[in-house]
Order: C-alpha cells, then sequence, then structure tokens
C-alpha cells in the first residue's frame, strides 16, 4: 500500500497549488482548457460507476464545478479535497499529488511545480472511504 506524505505548508505559496488543482479539476471534469500544462488523472470507484441513472457524469460535474472553500474543509489552502450532496448521497473528491516519475510512490516534493508533480483526482461515494 502506497501512502502519499504532503509537504509542509509553509515551505510553498498555498495558493500556487491551489489554482493549480482547481485548474486540473475543472480539466478532468469539465473539460475546461488550461493555460499551462498539468500531468494527471481521474479514477472514480466502482460504486459511482454502478450508481446509474448518470449519477457518475453528475458526480463528476459538480466536482468539477466545486468552489466552496472555507478553512473548515480546505485547512491548508490547497482546494485538494471536497465533499458534495448529489440526490441525497454524499460524494467525496480528493486530489493527491505525486512525484513525478516516481511510479505514484511518492508525494510530490514541489507540489507548486507541474512539471515535477502528477495530480490524481479520486472521485467516490463516501460510503467508499
Amino acid at each position: 500500500m502506497s501512502m502519499t506524505v504532503q509537504p509542509q505548508p509553509d515551505r510553498l505559496d498555498p495558493s500556487v497549488t491551489a489554482a493549480q488543482n482547481d485548474a486540473f479539476r475543472r480539466l478532468a471534469c469539465l473539460g475546461v482548457p488550461l493555460a499551462q500544462p498539468i500531468q494527471g488523472r481521474m479514477h472514480v470507484t466502482r460504486s459511482l460507476m454502478e450508481a446509474g441513472d448518470g449519477f457518475m457524469a453528475e458526480a463528476v460535474n459538480v466536482t468539477g464545478a466545486f468552489d466552496t472553500f472555507e478553512p473548515e474543509n480546505d485547512p491548508e489552502g490547497w482546494h485538494d479535497f471536497g465533499a458534495v450532496e448529489i440526490r441525497g448521497e454524499t460524494v467525496f473528491w480528493k486530489i493527491d499529488l505525486y512525484e513525478a516519475g516516481s511510479d505514484f510512490r511518492y508525494g510530490a516534493e514541489t507540489p507548486d511545480d507541474p512539471a515535477t508533480t502528477i495530480r490524481v483526482l479520486t472521485i467516490m461515494m463516501a460510503r467508499d472511504w
């Protein structure tokens, strides 16, 4: 089992990482073009895929449009987690930051550098957590 270890937030400007996370999430979920290249991929859990009736598509769209970041749900200011309600179900999304070339084994040492960071956006039912 791999585990990402994120750098201490006081070592970098969190607004830069937040802007990159937002841009990547909007690209992955909504197809919004990026001003600069950001490497990454999106995953959804099996239960989200099996929810049926367009639920997964709705979850992806709502995740892409999410912009309700507050100190309670974004204490480090990275815009790397969100929880949304869809049809009475709670859906979580999370962005993990990995060092490029590490086969997703090591957390990004410079998460504000898109040339050395790979983002992984996971969208899941809260009950999958």
